[in-house]
């Protein structure tokens, strides 16, 4: 039975240049589920590269033949299949040619809900089950070929973080091939940019931890995140961690972080803010004094490794390093309190603070019981740093005050304003926390 096609596909772009195009993936995916439909990829089968360029196509695939429309701009590949031909997520040769058919095609993709195609009529071609799968809510992979790209253990992971809301689960027998080709060795060929690009997509979809959940349950986390994988198993004072595992603990307040923030740098903070606890002795567990500054190093080999944008990496190290003098912050001292906003930078870049403050709120309320607990102490430190703020080098240098002599009154001054607010602070309930 047709299918409607959405509204800016009341006429295949293709028609006017006499291909036999179809609309594939997460076009016709999303349109089935009634999702908006952002990007329209096509198939181009019976064509070679020279028929499309003669109609004018713009060439842009380094890997296999794929163009830009003259018009749309939308891409359009022609029909291709793969062969592993290597390692890795290149590793492959691929065959585009005329005679390679639309099921074979769908064929090398891998996911069902992905393998699906639509003609200019809006019929579905559905050869793998994908609209029934779609209906089952589930992640199935095509075929045993599923297994020649390591990449597809990620974006399975992926997909599952941005549909689990509305249901969604990987298939059984997909999750054990995604077991297997861990336990093969096959992620071991995967680039540090490509594990990033996908854990970066992944990370501003729907329920990021489920991201990190998957990539545990088929072994992946272990492999690709030692430093997260590192935290299951590490307890927690029960009296302020009522989840005990670390592990656990870090997924809950990424959980959080999702809610209060769409910022990726904001959720991979609240995700990497207690490697450290890894670090501590299980003599003494289920403390874990020092474990800020501990995780500091680990924070920013883990970002150096998977080449994580620099901005990133800073907010996750100062997440890191001073989510527990947030938390405690009116029992600080005005001049630590100061020290802190310096450390920070915050006079300069005044756009970071608000980001460490959510961080630290998810990490607040990452807890049982404590997920929608206020969390006072960010108004304390933003209304801290508000007054601070405000008092400027300008008249002490007008003072005829030069060098350190500027910078010591500078900092006398907002010390002096911290000690004034503090006499006087609104009231501030407790929140607890603990190393």
């Amino acid at each position: 039975m047709p299918i409607p096609i959405m509204s800016n596909d009341t006429q295949n772009p293709c028609s006017e240049h006499g291909l036999n195009c179809f609309l594939v993936g997460g076009a016709v995916r999303d349109r089935l589920l009634g999702n908006p439909v952002h990007d329209r990829d096509w198939v181009v089968v019976g064509a070679t590269e020279a028929a499309l360029l003669e109609r004018g196509f713009r060439p842009v695939g380094r890997d296999f033949p794929v163009f830009l429309h003259p018009k749309t701009q939308e891409e359009y590949a022609l029909a291709r299949t793969e062969r592993k031909a290597g390692k890795g997520h290149r590793g492959f040769k691929v065959h585009a040619a005329p005679s390679v058919t639309l099921d074979e095609d769908l064929a090398r993709r891998d996911l069902t809900i992905n393998a699906m195609a639509m003609d200019s009529n809006g019929r579905l071609i559905d050869p793998w089950g994908g609209e029934a799968d779609l209906k089952q809510r589930l992640l199935r992979h095509v075929s045993p070929a599923f297994a020649d790209d390591p990449l597809r253990v990620l974006r399975v992971a992926r997909f599952h973080a941005r549909f689990a809301p509305a249901g969604f689960r990987i298939a059984l027998p997909t999750l054990a091939l995604m077991n297997r080709m861990v336990r093969a060795g096959e992620l071991d060929h995967l680039t540090p940019e490509r594990v990033w690009l996908e854990t970066e997509k992944a990370l501003a979809s729907a329920s990021p931890a489920t991201y990190f959940r998957s990539l545990r349950q088929c072994g992946a986390l272990a492999v690709l995140f030692p430093e997260i994988e590192a935290l299951f198993g590490v307890p927690q004072t029960p009296h302020y961690h009522p989840e005990i595992d670390s592990g656990v603990h870090s997924l809950m307040v990424l959980e959080q972080a999702a809610r209060l923030s769409k910022r990726v740098d904001i959720r991979l903070a609240a995700l990497l803010h207690d490697l450290g606890k890894a670090l501590t002795p299980p003599a003494k567990w289920p403390r874990h004094i020092g474990h800020e500054s501990a995780g500091v190093p680990l924070i920013r080999a883990f970002c150096e490794r998977l080449r994580v944008p620099t901005r990133y990496r800073e907010l996750a190290e100062l997440v890191g390093g001073d989510h527990m003098h947030v938390h405690r912050a009116e029992e600080l001292r005005p001049k630590t309190l100061l020290r802190l906003l310096e450390r920070w930078d915050s006079y300069r870049r005044p756009e970071r603070v608000e980001p460490l403050l959510i961080a630290c709120q998810a990490d607040a309320r990452g807890r049982p019981g404590h997920e929608n607990a206020p969390y006072p102490q960010a108004d304390f430190i933003r209304e801290i740093w508000t007054q601070t703020a405000a008092v400027q080098a300008r008249p002490f240098v007008e003072a005829g005050l030069r060098g350190n002599e500027v910078r010591d009154a500078l900092r006398h001054a907002r010390e002096a304003v911290i000690k004034r607010f503090k006499a006087t602070p609104p009231s501030m309930p407790a929140t607890e926390a603990s190393p």
